[in-house]
């Protein structure tokens, strides 16, 4: 994997890695700011045990405070979905693993697949600056997106015709709440993937993908996943 000291200079300069973690995707972490916990807490451990160095966690409840970490200097390692707004400024590892992106209508609703929902006059809200948003902002032809702090937050607050969100969290609200139910059927895909920023050397985005690469094949993925009680997350196939 090269030149490990190199490399820790590099992505670390300060000499310990900084770590943006993001607490509002329950699927990649959970806890407190003071203990996160989940895969991506697992994933920057090993990166810096690899490296020989300490880490630091700086928690968000955002992926688009997490990227805006990242590129502010603010963070050193990201995790995020990979999507064209965000390779612009970071270099992504392939993705350790993939969710889905599904929605949420009123049991009422005539909504009844993905391609049903993009048509004019229907809102959906979405968590601004996620995975997403950025997805179906550029995506849709005919619907609206509607921001906020959540997707169902949105959604109940305005009483829009439907909410996105990722998979398990959107399960869980619908059974939570009578008069909702899930279109099953997922309207994205979301690759998880290690972000860095594109000032880093080759050998360091090297370092990160090789890293992914192993820690899905060895079973780091899986185990932490099911660690975290997130059985139903899929490690993504090979990169």
């Amino acid at each position: 994997m090269g030149d490990l000291s190199a490399i820790a200079a590099d992505l670390a300069p300060s000499g310990t890695l900084r770590a943006a973690i993001n607490l509002g995707n329950p699927v990649l972490a959970h806890g407190t700011p003071a203990e996160p916990g989940g895969v991506t807490v697992d994933l920057a451990r090993e990166t810096a045990a690899r490296l020989g160095i300490p880490v630091e966690f700086t928690c968000f409840d955002a992926a688009r405070k997490a990227f805006e970490a990242l590129t502010s200097d603010a963070a050193d390692l990201c995790f995020l979905a990979i999507e064209p707004a965000r390779a612009a400024q970071v270099a992504f590892t392939a993705p350790y693993v993939v969710i889905e992106g599904v929605f949420v209508v009123p049991d009422n609703s005539p909504h009844r697949s993905p391609a049903d929902v993009d048509h004019p006059g229907v809102r959906i809200g979405v968590k601004q600056g996620s995975a997403y948003d950025l997805y179906l902002t550029r995506t849709l032809a005919h619907a609206t997106v509607v921001r906020g702090s959540d997707g169902v937050t949105v959604f109940e607050e305005e009483g829009l015709e439907v909410a996105a969100g990722i998979r398990q969290p959107m399960t869980a609200y619908t059974a939570a709440h009578p008069g909702t139910r899930l279109i099953d059927e997922r309207f994205m895909q979301i690759r998880q993937a290690v972000g860095t920023t594109l000032t880093r050397r080759p050998s360091t985005v090297a370092f990160l993908t090789e890293l992914v690469e192993e820690l899905k094949a060895n079973g780091f993925v899986g185990e932490a996943l099911r660690r975290a009680n997130q059985p139903d997350a899929t490690v993504a196939p090979p990169g």
